[in-house]
């Protein structure tokens, strides 16, 4: 199991969280968040992957920010269409060296239409399925996950919202059902925080001597 560690914004930080060695790191450019990056992703290890994720950006804004970050992957929060997606992934980057994947967030509480996904497919390589909640991420708390019992696609997704140190119990659990065949990634932000965008690498290091993510 692949673990992202999601709302990076501290230097001393990130670098501290990166020493984990988790397999993404995720930075917010999203200026209504109380975890936008303003910053400079500092050296990571070829390991990590970054993820920059925005909330109905404009094309022109999220490719400077993969130029400037030379970011690996875009994650789309917002109410994004397949059409917007679609032509991100056949952008012309002038600078990229290195192919950039798309994930699609879905934000789900008790029910969920996964007819919504169909168009998405074959242009995003991931999905996320988060919490429905005021915000468009981080809001602390978990969706209901036998909604995944459901789920049609092959499309690796990304398990995210309100995971913490007291969740550890129902993943394993879950991840021995059939309906996390194709879960990829757990995504963690908020549990593992001292404040906003400063995660506490104690719980973390907990976290993932717990998990058995796979490298």
């Amino acid at each position: 199991m692949k673990l992202k560690i999601c709302g990076m914004k501290y230097q001393d930080n990130i670098n501290q969280v990166a020493a984990l060695q988790p397999d993404y790191l995720g930075f917010i450019f999203y200026e209504k968040s109380i975890r936008f990056f303003e910053g400079v992703i500092p050296k990571l290890p070829k390991t990590i992957k970054k993820v920059g994720v925005f909330v109905d950006a404009s094309l022109e804004f999220i490719l400077s920010k993969i130029e400037t970050h030379q970011l690996n992957v875009i994650q789309l929060h917002g109410q994004e269409t397949p059409e917007f997606c679609n032509k991100l992934r056949h952008a012309e980057l002038d600078s990229a060296s290195h192919p950039v994947e798309i994930i699609k967030v879905f934000s789900i509480k008790d029910h969920f239409d996964f007819s919504v996904l169909q168009p998405f497919e074959n242009i995003c390589d991931y999905f996320l399925f988060d919490t429905k909640g005021k915000l468009p991420g981080g809001n602390g708390y978990t969706f209901n996950w036998d909604v995944l019992k459901n789920y049609p696609s092959t499309t690796p997704y990304f398990l995210s919202g309100g995971i913490g140190l007291d969740e550890v119990d129902i993943i394993q659990s879950f991840l021995q059902k059939k309906e996390s065949k194709y879960c990829h990634a757990i995504d963690v932000n908020s549990k593992f925080e001292i404040t906003a965008g400063l995660k506490d690498i104690e719980a973390l290091e907990k976290f993932k001597s717990s998990m058995s993510f796979r490298t």
